[in-house]
C-alpha cells in the first residue's frame, strides 16, 4: 500500500520526527511505499485565503495550485498517516491550515469523501492520561478529530492515537517510538 505520511512538527530533532520515522520503518518492512509530507520542511502556507475559502455553491471549485498539488500527492497514495505534536490540546496551526485549506469543500466534503478511506492520526502529547481523563482532554480531541474531521469527511476508517506523557515520564519517548513502530508493523 502507497501511504502518505504527514509530518507537522518544526524540529527534525523531535520525538514527532522520531516517531514519524519509526513507522514508515515498520510501515516499510512490511513491504509498504512511505511517501513523507513534512509540512514545515516544505514551507506549507497554511493561511486559508480567499482563492482557498470553500464556495458552499460551487463544489466543482478549482483551488489554488498549491492545494491542487497537495490533493495529487493524496491522490497517488492510498491511505494517510498523520503525525503531529498536541499543542493546547489540539494540532499546530501548521496542519490544521493544510486541513483546512486541502480536505476542502467538494473535494473531501459536500458531494464526495477524503479520498482515503483509512486514516490513521497519531498525537504526541506531554500530559499523561491522568491529566487527560480529569479534565476530558482526550475526549475532545476525539470529538474534535475523529467525529469533526475524519467523520466528516466520509473516512471510513479513521482513528485518533494519543500518545502521552512525554514530559511527565522518562521512558515515555521510548514508548512512543516503539508504539509508533508497531502502528507500522500492523499497518494493513
Amino acid at each position: 500500500m502507497n501511504i502518505l505520511l504527514v509530518i507537522a512538527h518544526g524540529r527534525q530533532a523531535s520525538l514527532t520526527h522520531a516517531a514519524a520515522e519509526a513507522f514508515a520503518e515498520g510501515a516499510g518492512a512490511q513491504g509498504h511505499k512511505v511517501e513523507v509530507a513534512d509540512l514545515v520542511a516544505e514551507g506549507f502556507d497554511p493561511v486559508l485565503r480567499a482563492e482557498d475559502e470553500p464556495d458552499w455553491n460551487d463544489p466543482g471549485k478549482t483551488y489554488s495550485a498549491a492545494v491542487r498539488r497537495e490533493m495529487e500527492r493524496i491522490a497517488r497514495n492510498e491511505a494517510t498517516v498523520i503525525f503531529f505534536p498536541v499543542w493546547w490540546w489540539s494540532m499546530p496551526a501548521i496542519l490544521k491550515g493544510w486541513i483546512d485549506r486541502v480536505w476542502n469543500h467538494g473535494w473531501a466534503y459536500g458531494g464526495r469523501n477524503y479520498p482515503h478511506g483509512k486514516v490513521l492520526m497519531v498525537a504526541i502529547a506531554g500530559n499523561g492520561r491522568e491529566s487527560y481523563e480529569k479534565r476530558h482532554y482526550d475526549v475532545a480531541m476525539q470529538t474534535q478529530i475523529s467525529t469533526g474531521i475524519l467523520g466528516f469527511c466520509g473516512v471510513t476508517e479513521g482513528r485518533l492515537e494519543i500518545l502521552q506523557g512525554v514530559l511527565e515520564d522518562a521512558d515515555a519517548a521510548t514508548e512512543v517510538i516503539a508504539t509508533a513502530a508497531r502502528l507500522g508493523e500492523a499497518w494493513n
